[in-house]
């Protein structure tokens, strides 16, 4: 079997991470950075251009990642160890039973919901035990656009996550260095390299009908008759992307 080696991001999805990092200060020097790795086209495109920003940024930071099982039957993140072994990348991998947990314990709360919060407390704590005081996220602009959307129709709010914040007990800087870029671009990228995509990686999401994917098709159809609509949406969403608040929500 080939080893895995890192892979160079085509120029467009650096550009449109690189200028994210940029606008929103996200790494800084001596950074030790915590990757959450899902296993899913876009945690592990964004594992690929931050091995890449690693190598090619003067800004020197270090660079771990963790994998959060949700002890799902649906999904089985654990071919994960052997591949991170391979790319010599600090890999930790957490098993908790957050399926079981939401069974017998969320109220009033989506199964996403509840599950982000979960495996959010998981990362933290994981940084914290390794010192890194940066967690990075892959949320796309794509999933920007859909909270915004989703907020603004069903939550009568003007909101959408934030690019960088700072969490709740102020030891963990939030980065979510793909805002700026499309989903397409992110499956595009796992496809054309082979990468080991862990498909199904939030199962509960997949087998009910969620507000969330009937925004995304929403969306999707608005651009085929406005191409400008992301880029739109994304001037509309600057200002909320960069105010401080506990969650990382405005």
């Amino acid at each position: 079997m080939t080893r895995p080696t890192p892979v160079k991001p085509s120029r467009p999805l650096l550009t449109a991470t690189g200028r994210a990092i940029g606008d929103y200060a996200m790494i800084r020097e001596g950074d030790r950075i915590l990757l959450g790795l899902s296993g899913g086209k876009d945690s592990l495109t964004l594992l690929h251009l931050l091995l890449h920003l690693q190598k090619k940024s003067p800004v020197k930071f270090s660079l771990a990642a963790c994998t959060v099982d949700p002890q799902s039957p649906e999904y089985d993140p654990s071919p994960l160890k052997a591949y991170m072994a391979a790319l010599e990348v600090p890999y930790f991998y957490e098993s908790q039973p957050i399926v079981e947990s939401a069974a017998t314990h969320m109220k009033g709360d989506s199964f996403c919901a509840y599950c982000s919060r979960l495996r959010r407390g998981i990362l933290y704590r994981i940084a914290r035990d390794q010192s890194c005081n940066v967690l990075a996220l892959a949320q796309h602009l794509d999933d920007l656009a859909e909270s915004f959307m989703m907020s603004a129709f069903f939550g009568g709010k003007l909101r959408t996550m934030q690019a960088h914040y700072l969490n709740d007990a102020g030891d963990v800087r939030v980065i979510r260095p793909l805002v700026y870029a499309r989903e397409r671009q992110t499956r595009d990228f796992a496809a054309h390299h082979a990468l080991p995509v862990i498909f199904e990686n939030c199962p509960a999401c997949f087998s009910m009908p969620m507000q969330r994917y009937q925004m995304k098709a929403l969306l999707a159809e608005q651009e085929k008759q406005h191409p400008q609509l992301f880029a739109n949406l994304l001037a509309t969403m600057r200002p909320l992307m960069s105010l401080q608040t506990a969650d990382g929500e405005t």
